[in-house]
């Protein structure tokens, strides 16, 4: 199945956008790590990890607005999604999916 999502824009744009909901959320407990218990080691590697995806995700996000002729609503929720938590994996439940 991920060698199929790996062909299309669209396709890697649900894969970038589960990996970075994911760094999302392990970027909330690194945060707690960091300032519960004094261990800001990890926040760094994650809050890097998370950074890079980020601007990946938007990347083709705009690639694939422009590809598909997605409105400019469509185009802010799927960005608006990346900002709240659990956001990415509803934007590929109902935004990504339709095609």
């Amino acid at each position: 199945m991920v060698k199929e999502l790996l062909k299309t824009t669209l396709g890697r744009l649900r894969i970038v956008a589960f990996i970075e909901g994911c760094s999302y959320l392990l970027l909330g407990f690194t945060m707690m790590l960091k300032y519960k218990f004094s261990m800001p080691e990890p926040n760094y590697i994650v809050g890097l990890a998370h950074g890079i995806l980020f601007v990946l995700y938007v990347v083709l996000l705009i690639q694939v607005s422009f590809l598909h002729k997605w409105s400019i609503i469509k185009m802010f929720w799927a960005f608006l999604a990346s900002l709240i938590p659990f956001g990415t994996f509803y934007a590929d439940k109902t935004l990504f999916r339709e095609l």
